[in-house]
């Protein structure tokens, strides 16, 4: 997990992560977390894992790797 996440929030439980801003997430600058806030109303962590154009991208990703 650490690859994934701030050093501030390593160690946090997975419920504190899915609440932790979207700028926890490893290469996620709060500028990048400002724009998805605007375009997409994500605030979360979790607001990002359930926005449906996240997980429709990603159901598709897995459809076509799955192809392979």
């Amino acid at each position: 997990m650490s690859k994934l996440l701030d050093k501030e929030y390593e160690g946090k439980s997975l419920a504190e992560l899915v609440k932790a801003p979207v700028s926890a997430l490893a290469g996620v600058s709060e500028g990048d977390a400002k724009l998805l806030k605007e375009a997409f109303k994500i605030n979360t962590v979790g607001d990002m894992g359930r926005n449906k154009y996240f997980r429709t991208a990603t159901a598709l990703v897995d459809l076509v790797e799955g192809a392979k």
